[in-house]
């Protein structure tokens, strides 16, 4: 086959059906936001010189830093000489953490090409201190390249990238591993069968989490990835999350065919289920094609960009407060739910993992700290008050005379309630979910969460506003903000239009009673000597009652989440 300026670097024997060039040939238009919809359908996608050109298009209109390096940059320092320095023999910047060079269908040469280019970017981006997508990155852009100063240019301008609200890659270990916590969140929330699965099979659910930027970029086909790379230039980060997450879901298909008839899962080593992920992902191409691939990524109803964006900082915060800005060794979760040292007269420690599970991934670095039980302090809500001001975020455990588990996650501290003095007033973010144990284990979260449509996020968050939670009393009206230093929870109704107040009843409490979820009925509703309960369908969590409507308590705990890495 002829090479043309943009395939110098390909080898075409590797590139099976893209090596017939097929469909449009031109682009017609030069509007950015038209893009989009082409990206998504594959309309360069069959004609490589087309995609170069549509590539070198997009990336020229990135909005860069005043001062960022292009091609000359790169021509000045590695000279006109062709001879290039074995790639064995030209380590990696360490910031890469040892993720290799792709091939992706590239030359021998073109591939210690890519080594020169980012050792390169290293000594022009000094601030770069944790950037392992670098090298997959950059491989692919060499395709598409005429040269290497130009996949130089490329790379340096989404690196440099200014554009607000827009992130392109991470370049520090605070960012990437708040994306991973951000990952783990929303595969919580909207992979539960596959999340479920993960639970189930792997002792650390987080270190398996820690691999979804590699399944993107680095496990998946080329075939694949450059469909992905067509739209990820146009719309930015939250498209690996996408992809991550339909990768999650077609794992747990294929994991479901090969177990069928073998019985339950056992846990296993991490460690083992991270390569088999990776290796399920490697060979894809067998089962499914890039653009069922890019269709099962668009079907996941993600609540918004806000709600990533959200996800994002607030996680970003709590790896701050707990010092964790730069790498190091990840606590095992199972630390926190040590069966030796983990004691609770409701469930199990395997039953509290479970629970464990569904909790934000920012606490999990936390353990359970028993706060008050009803056995050794007593039946009196000003003692369940008095030992639970304070803690933020709790969970609340209940067992029924009748042999019923049931409870709640609560993101807001107790004390709370108080900003509605006499009245009884709701408060909490949409963080909070309800749950039974038996018959069978269920979480009932926020129906906005799985209903996006009773909601629609407003204004853009910054940092300060995420730094903030509400309240809501009966009159609808807003409580003051909390001081920006607290660890904020997220999904606070004020980032939502909500079409009635009663999806955002999280929590409440006075001297009567403590109440979980509202609207045409409570999910949870305790009376003051907790002794008696009420639990109904509720409009907030949309949940069955969770055990008989009236029962009576026979034992019931709050746990707070101690942060084992505070300084």
């Amino acid at each position: 086959m002829a090479e043309d300026d943009f395939s110098k670097f390909v080898d075409w024997s590797q590139m099976g059906d893209l090596v017939q060039s097929s469909g449009p040939t031109k682009l017609s238009t030069k509007d950015l936001k038209e893009f989009k919809q082409m990206a998504r359908q594959g309309y360069w996608a069959k004609d490589h010189k087309l995609r170069a050109q549509v590539y070198q298009q997009i990336i020229k209109g990135i909005p860069c830093r005043t001062v960022t390096p292009d091609a000359e940059v790169y021509r000045d320092i590695m000279g006109d000489t062709g001879a290039k320095k074995a790639s064995s023999l030209l380590p990696l910047p360490e910031f890469v953490d040892g993720n290799p060079v792709p091939q992706y269908c590239l030359k021998a040469e073109a591939v210690a090409g890519v080594y020169q280019i980012i050792n390169c970017l290293a000594g022009q981006f000094p601030d770069i201190s944790y950037c392992p997508a670098l090298p997959a990155l950059t491989s692919l852009l060499l395709h598409f390249s005429v040269d290497e100063a130009q996949c130089f240019e490329h790379v340096s301008r989404m690196l440099a990238c200014n554009e607000p609200g827009k992130r392109l890659v991470d370049q520090t270990f605070l960012a990437y591993e708040s994306n991973c916590m951000t990952f783990g969140d929303l595969a919580n929330k909207y992979c539960a069968p596959a999340h479920k699965l993960i639970v189930a099979t792997a002792k650390d659910v987080l270190e398996v989490y820690s691999d979804w930027h590699q399944w993107v970029l680095g496990c998946l086909p080329f075939s694949h990835m450059v469909r992905v790379l067509d739209v990820y230039l146009v719309e930015g980060y939250k498209i690996l999350f996408r992809i991550a997450l339909a990768l999650l879901k077609f794992y747990r298909k294929h994991k479901a065919g090969h177990s069928a008839g073998q019985g339950g899962t056992q846990p296993q080593d991490s460690d083992k289920v991270r390569a088999d992920i990776k290796t399920f992902v490697k060979g894809i191409a067998s089962t499914v094609t890039p653009d069922k691939l890019l269709e099962k990524a668009f079907s996941i109803r993600l609540l918004s960009r806000k709600e990533i964006t959200l996800l994002q900082l607030t996680n970003e915060k709590s790896l701050q407060q707990k010092g964790i800005t730069v790498k190091q060794k990840r606590q095992n979760v199972q630390l926190a739910l040590n069966p030796d040292t983990f004691s609770s007269e409701i469930v199990s420690a395997k039953e509290m993992r479970d629970i464990w599970s569904w909790i934000p991934e920012r606490f999990a670095l936390c353990q359970p700290q028993l706060l008050f039980t009803t056995s050794h302090h007593g039946c009196l809500l000003n003692r369940f008050y008095l030992h639970c001001e304070g803690y933020e975020p709790t969970l609340l455990l209940i067992r029924t005379t009748d042999g019923d588990v049931c409870g709640a996650f609560l993101s807001t501290d107790w004390e709370e309630r108080k900003r509605g003095g006499n009245t009884l007033s709701f408060f909490g973010t949409g963080e909070c979910f309800v749950f039974r144990m038996k018959p069978e284990m269920e979480r009932y979260e926020w129906v906005v969460i799985r209903h996006p449509e009773l909601a629609s996020a407003i204004k853009a968050p910054d940092p300060a506003a995420v730094a903030s939670s509400e309240g809501q009393n009966a009159n609808d009206c807003l409580q003051p903000e909390k001081a920006s230093g607290e660890l904020s929870p997220f999904l606070a109704a004020r980032h939502f239009n909500l079409n009635s107040k009663n999806t955002s009843m999280f929590m409440a409490g006075n001297f009567d009673s403590i109440i979980v979820g509202g609207g045409e009925g409570n999910a949870l509703f305790i009376d003051s000597e907790l002794n008696h309960g009420r639990t109904e369908r509720c409009t907030t969590f949309d949940n069955p009652p969770l055990c008989a409507e009236n029962f009576q308590v026979s034992l019931l705990e709050v746990w707070g989440f101690e942060d084992t890495m505070a300084p």
